[in-house]
Order: structure tokens, then sequence, then C-alpha cells
């Protein structure tokens, strides 16, 4: 049976620093009310952003106020369309901090068609190797299958430590093991190196500072930001990787269906598409059998660009600029690091932790996004899946499962890559049966996440949620649970 509920007595402290964010409380009271119409509490902004009221009423109101037709027509229009496109991508440049001489904005469906973008056109070859740490999200880890196809070496740097961080020594062992004769500018570059400006498993934020240093070693870098910018400044004019990549919902909600590759124009100049689509060319033959690519950005954007949603993009940024990157930052960090102080001060009653942490404890060199399990006093891992039916239920909107980062939750859950090699998915059948084979007693991690709207009363309501509902549960649970399908 269930022990006896413990009454929740934390309250979050409101120092000084948090009440100098109390423009996001405001905020939360009017522009993202609908948060709390239902009485939920969200914590999935890792997952996803959240739109204000004002960025719908401004989509609204422009599409009812004119008229705007594709942009690849020539009439007034379509002139409006492309203007207004043309708008967003300057404000894209301002909002980075990025020379519009040094830097291009392709937009893109999401940040995962920013890193295809990226993959299928870069001049992988024999001897032109894709550095990769372990940490980074599917849509970066894709790009290896392109590399693969060009016979080109593949080389991931592992995390080191319970944190869960990769150390600098061994990116530099990985950009420094290249074959063939020494590294010149005149050459060109050797190489890509790619990582997460900021884990959307472990919330691990790497330095930027390997920009600089992957270049000393001739590499291209591709810069994922989709999990950093959210909450974070990312100045480009004084980091300058050569390609990140950006979905605009992660950063304020809305619109979805639209990302971007920001790129140096150098960079961009190098890749070489596989094919071309409507859009993308300045000339085609059919008879002659020829083709001539557009000479700039536009020669990377597939078809005709979601031109009703773009500019949204634009009032998104500019929303951001109102509120303060380094408010929401600021907000974000405060929430973040009590959450990790009371998580891991939780213990049953015959003293075991109930929470298993993965990634960093603190506060420090961390976003707001924290990975976990719940254990039995046994210390016995409580499913991931039991997890999301209960919160779901109680009314709390979080994720459950490895977050398409699977490097990351096999460094936490540390799996013996000799063992992974031995049970592929294609043979052992599914998804649950590749998890016994393996021997891991939970198919995944819990993962809460603050944002721009996050609010004291939103840790508050899940911590008193935790302790009521897991400290000093019996386990593991008898319940008939779905099967997973997918990670």
């Amino acid at each position: 049976m269930t022990a006896e509920p413990r009454a929740c007595t934390a309250r979050f402290p409101v120092t000084a620093a948090y009440a100098g964010t109390a423009r996001i409380d405001e905020l939360r009271a009017t522009e993202y009310r609908h948060l709390d119409r239902d009485g939920g509490v969200y914590l999935d902004y890792t997952g996803a952003g959240v739109a204000a009221r004002a960025q719908i009423i401004a989509h609204h109101d422009r599409l009812l106020a004119g008229l705007y037709s594709n942009p690849h027509s020539e009439n007034l229009t379509s002139e409006a369309a492309g203007g207004l496109v043309e708008s967003a991508r300057r404000a894209v440049l301002d909002f980075f901090r990025a020379d519009p001489g040094e830097y291009a904005v392709v937009f893109t469906p999401n940040a995962s068609g920013a890193c295809r973008l990226v993959g299928e056109a870069y001049g992988f070859g024999r001897g032109r190797p894709l550095v990769l740490t372990w940490d980074n999200h599917n849509s970066v880890n894709g790009i290896r299958e392109y590399a693969r196809a060009a016979r080109s070496p593949v080389r991931y740097v592992p995390p080191a430590g319970p944190d869960l961080r990769v150390a600098e020594a061994d990116v530099l062992a990985a950009l420094a093991a290249r074959a063939g004769r020494p590294w010149s500018r005149r050459s060109g570059p050797v190489g890509l190196f790619a990582y997460p400006a900021q884990s959307n498993f472990t919330g691990v934020q790497h330095p930027l500072d390997w920009v600089d240093l992957a270049h000393q070693h001739g590499y291209d870098v591709l810069l994922d930001a989709a999990a950093f910018a959210p909450t974070n400044q990312l100045d480009l004019s004084v980091v300058r990787p050569d390609f990140v990549c950006l979905s605009w919902y992660k950063l304020f909600g809305y619109p979805t269906g639209v990302g971007a590759l920001l790129a140096r124009r150098a960079a961009l100049s190098r890749l070489r598409r596989p094919w071309f689509a409507g859009g993308t060319i300045r000339a085609v033959s059919v008879q002659g059998d020829w083709h001539q690519p557009m000479g700039d950005e536009t020669g990377f954007e597939d078809g005709t660009l979601n031109f009703l949603s773009i500019p949204d993009v634009e009032f998104g940024l500019r929303w951001l600029d109102s509120i303060g990157v380094d408010l929401i930052h600021t907000r974000v960090g405060l929430l973040t690091g009590w959450l990790l102080e009371r998580l891991t001060a939780l213990r049953h009653r015959n003293g075991q932790p109930l929470v298993r942490i993965y990634g960093p404890s603190t506060g420090d060199a961390r976003g707001g996004t924290v990975a976990f399990n719940f254990c039995y006093p046994d210390g016995t891992l409580v499913d991931e899946r039991l997890v999301a039916y209960e919160t779901s239920a109680a009314g709390f909107a979080l994720r459950t499962g490895c977050f398409c980062n699977p490097g990351s939750a096999e460094a936490a859950f540390g799996i013996n890559p000799g063992l992974l090699r031995g049970t592929n998915l294609a043979y052992v059948g599914t998804i649950d049966q590749h998890l016994a084979a393996l021997g891991l007693p939970t198919g995944g991690a819990v993962r809460v996440s603050f944002g721009l709207a996050s609010t004291a009363a939103d840790a508050e309501r899940f911590l008193a949620f935790i302790e009521s509902t897991y400290l000093d549960r019996d386990g593991p649970a008898d319940v008939r649970l779905a099967p997973r399908i997918r990670c």
C-alpha cells in the first residue's frame, strides 16, 4: 500500500533577484492567462514554447488587413508577401546581432530541416570527418548518414562524469585525430563539428568557445541552438559558428512549421545541394539537362515558403526583445536551481533518495531542462510510462522517454557499447524487448523544463505533487502499461 502522504511545506523563496523578474508574472496574468485556464501546469518548454495572446492577435490582424500571395509571382500581393519575408530575415539577423554581410538566413520547416539541409549539401568525403558529441539531438545525429554515405569518418565525443558534460580535452582529441597533411587555411575546412549549445536531455550548456576551438583545427561548426536560444543570448558578432539551426516555436510558441538555418555566407557558398526545387533555381532546362541555382540564400529554400507565417517570426522576436532574454534567463535559472535543490533533498523514510538526476544537480552552467527518474524506497525506478500517466491525470504537461537524444540516454543509464551493438532493434523486435535485452529497468527519464512564462507557483505545485504521490510509495506498481512505440 502507499504510505500516508506527507504535507508539502517547501515554498519558493521570493528573493530580490526573483522579485526583479515580476514582469513575467504580469505577462502570465495577461498574455499567457490561457496557461491557467484549465488548472494545469505547463512544464515542457524544451518541447515547445507558449504563444502569447499578442502574437495570435497580430497574426489575425495582419491577415485581415492585407492580401498576400506567393512571393514567386510578380504582382502587388506577391511583393507585399515578399517584403514581409525579407523584413523577417533582417529581424532574425538583428536579434542575433549577426552582420548581414557575413550571415544569411535560410527559412526551413524547423531545426531538423536546417540540419538536413547542411547534411545533404555538405562536402563530405574520405578524410573529411564529422565530429559529434553524444548528447546531440537526433536531428543532428541524422547528419552522420550523409557523412557515412560519402565515406567520411564519423567520430563521437562521449560525456564524462556524473554531470554528463563533455570534456574539452576529449573534444580536442577528436578534432585533432585526422589523417593526412597538416591543415592550413588555404586548403579549406577539414570537416564538420556539430554540437548543441544546450542539451535537450540534461540541460548541460557546452562552451560556445568550442566554435573558435574547432575553427582553429580547420573545422566548420554546426551549432544546435534550438534548446539554448529560448532563454539565452546568442550573439553572432562574438560567437561565429558556420551554421546555426533553430525552430521558432521553441523560442516563442508560434508559428510552428517554420525554422531557420543561420549560415555564414562563405560556408553557405560551399554547400552543393543534391537536388533542386521550385524557387531554388535561376534557370533550368529539361532538354538541355542543366540547371543554375540561385546564388543567394533563396537557393536553399524549397518551393514556396510559409509566407503567411514567416512574418510572425519577426513579431515573436520583437516580443522576446520587449521582455528581455536576460530577464527570462534569470527567471528560468532561479526556478531551475530551486527545483534541483528540492529534488536532491527528497528522501524516503528509509533514507533512500526519491529522485535520480541525470546531468548537473545544480544550476551552474546549465539551462532550465531537468531530467530524472523517481525511485521507490528499495531503489528501483518508477516506470516513466506510469509517471506520464499519473502526471497527465493530475494536469501536468511534461515529457517522458529519451527525448530524441539517445546518446545522453545511453550515458545516463550506463549502457555498455558492446551490448548495444549486439542488440540491434531490427533483430529483437519491439522497443520493450530491446530494453529487456539490454537489462534496463525502464525506457527513459522524466523531463521538466521551464521557460518564458514559468512561475514559482508552477514549481511549487509540481513539487507538492511529487511529495504526495511518490514519497514512500510501495513499488514497483502492478499496473498494465501500454507498450513503448518510440524513443
